[in-house]
């Protein structure tokens, strides 16, 4: 029996959370609002934040595709808030995004209910309403991988041709219809080929391979009033064995005498799979490793200047350090010799003191490693007296010379290392198209890119290069194959008083979205994790993980160590 205070580990269930709204406020003046929700969750008395939906254009009764993932725990009191926002920009920040309206309740209540709806509070006293419908996640990594096209569909546009896009729906928790997929819409075609997609079958059927989906056709309308096209209702059984199904409009079929379809769904392939998880590859060795680039451009201010962002003292780190920290505490441990290059853009260096925009910040060339996140600190402490910052702000040419890293990995026919490339800046990149190549090519590789916006600057240019809200192409068009990076600014992490909580918040954000890049790469290629290693016995980790075998030397205190509590998260 467990003792006081311990946890049982077989209580924990992962539950999956889905959300639509009704009758949502319309901010916008000529259309309907685009709304996105954000959940969160109380945690030692503040919220935190868990995750956001995608957002819906001009909708004011949204259902959205991405759930909520979470740890259900019977023994405690797991209070929630679904926030809800009419998005008007880029910008990660919710702040300058009108809010619609907010519910709070219970991750209790929603899984007695199975299917909670209650009105969304706000000032505006809006009828809005959200509702939440959960449902038990299994531990099934069976998906179904799925390829579609139109044959003849209904033309609904008077001037051109229809823009057909597909949405799956099946019966969730307490007989709720939940929407589980939805495609892209393809432009003036009536025999659209939709990109193949896969979907796991607890999503998709609840586990139930006979259990009843619904697949719904329309024309893509761009202030959301999409027009049905039609709609048939199947089960993953047939659509294993089915190659047609024909879509029938209702409201067409009782008008129209000698009525037959409105077109017909072609299935070009359909099989199961089995969808190996980010553990997977981990299990099955797979390193994870952590590139640092630091930005040394002018716009940084004199690091000798306590205005600078580079300015080390006072009993503080500076935004640079604290990024590294937060971002390298958690990816070491997936690297066991803890062994991390790291480069620097934007300064002249010696012996030349010439322009560089890729440069070891331990000025050696041949081995630019550095042993451990103190390492990376000792390295870039050492650095700042011995170059001098200029410009411009580069990004090409450290991505590309991680994507020369990342090739040697490619080439294998196992996986064995995936890249991950962490960009420090305080301004608007200068070479913007050159970047963009850069990415495209090097989403092919086995890499990610996380760029930490440091500062003041305005940075909403930077969010083109987050693939989030569309695809990025390079200037021949050419577009990425995978989404690779997240960018967000430091500022919105920042807490007043340097606590550990805005750190892990940085690092849960910037790195969410790693596990499943990394999972696309190999699953892309086709390469499948290696069997489970023999568990892994680290050794003694002598002066901390510092290069010189020391501690790791404390800025502006005359050579002393670091004092307790000025890293975000103390070495173990």
């Amino acid at each position: 029996m467990p003792g006081p205070g311990a946890r049982s580990t077989e209580c924990k269930t992962k539950i999956e959370l889905r959300i639509s709204c009704c009758h949502l406020a319309k901010l916008d003046v000529t259309s309907k609002s685009d709304p996105c929700v954000q959940m969160q969750m109380k945690r030692g008395g503040g919220w935190t934040e868990i995750g956001r939906t995608e957002r819906i254009q001009n909708s004011d009764a949204p259902n959205f595709v991405k759930p909520f993932v979470l740890d259900y725990l019977f023994e405690e009191v797991q209070t929630v808030k679904f926030r809800v926002y009419d998005l008007d920009n880029l910008t990660w920040t919710l702040d300058d995004d009108d809010f619609l309206g907010e519910m709070e309740c219970t991750v209790a209540q929603i899984v007695s209910k199975k299917s909670l709806t209650k009105p969304l509070t706000s000032k505006r006293h809006h009828k809005s309403t959200i509702t939440v419908v959960a449902e038990e996640l299994s531990e099934s990594k069976q998906v179904l991988v799925l390829s579609l096209r139109g044959h003849e569909l209904e033309n609904k546009d008077f001037m051109g041709k229809s823009d057909p896009f597909l949405e799956l729906w099946r019966t969730g928790g307490g007989g709720s219809p939940l929407m589980v997929h939805r495609t892209e819409f393809i432009k003036n075609n009536l025999n659209p080929n939709w990109s193949t997609f896969e979907i796991s079958l607890q999503t998709l059927c609840g586990g139930n391979m006979d259990g009843d989906i619904s697949i719904r056709c329309f024309d893509y309308d761009s202030d959301g009033s999409h027009d049905l096209i039609g709609e048939f209702t199947t089960t993953t059984k047939e659509l294993l064995s089915t190659k047609e199904f024909a879509l029938i409009n209702a409201k067409k079929q009782k008008k129209k005498k000698g009525y037959k379809n409105s077109g017909v769904i072609v299935v070009n392939s359909c099989t199961v799979a089995t969808h190996h998880s980010f553990l997977d590859y981990v299990f099955g060795g797979c390193q994870v490793s952590f590139i640092v680039g630091i930005d040394f451009t002018g716009s940084n201010g004199d690091p000798r200047d306590q205005r600078s962002l580079h300015f080390m003292g006072g009993g503080h780190l500076n935004e640079y350090q604290q990024a590294i920290s937060a971002v390298g505490q958690v990816v070491q441990d997936y690297d066991t010799d803890k062994l991390f290059p790291a480069f620097g853009f934007g300064a002249k260096v010696p012996p030349r003191h010439e322009v560089s925009h890729s440069f070891p910040i331990n000025f050696n060339p041949r081995d630019p490693n550095c042993q451990g996140i103190y390492g990376i600190m000792a390295a870039y402490q050492n650095c700042l007296p011995q170059v001098q910052l200029w410009g411009p702000t580069n990004f090409s040419p450290i991505i590309r010379q991680v994507s020369q890293i990342a090739a040697e990995t490619h080439r294998q026919a196992v996986p064995s290392q995936y890249q991950v490339l962490l960009i420090l800046t305080d301004g608007a990149i200068t070479d913007m198209d050159e970047t963009i190549e850069a990415i495209v090519a090097a989403s092919a590789l086995p890499m990610s890119i996380i760029i930490i916006g440091v500062g003041r600057a305005d940075f909403t240019n930077m969010e083109i290069l987050d693939g989030d809200d569309g695809v990025l192409k390079s200037s021949s068009g050419r577009k990425v194959e995978r989404d690779i990076v997240q960018f967000v600014p430091f500022r919105e992490f920042q807490n007043p008083t340097g606590d550990r909580s805005s750190a892990e918040a940085l690092a849960s954000c910037v790195l969410a979205e790693v596990p499943d890049q990394l999972v696309k790469y190999f699953k892309k290629r086709g390469v499948a994790p290696k069997p489970p290693q023999q568990g892994y016995c680290e050794p003694p980790n002598p002066g901390q993980g510092n290069a010189s075998g020391g501690q790791l030397p404390y800025p502006g205190s005359g050579g002393g160590a670091y004092p307790a509590g000025a890293l975000p998260y103390p070495p173990n």
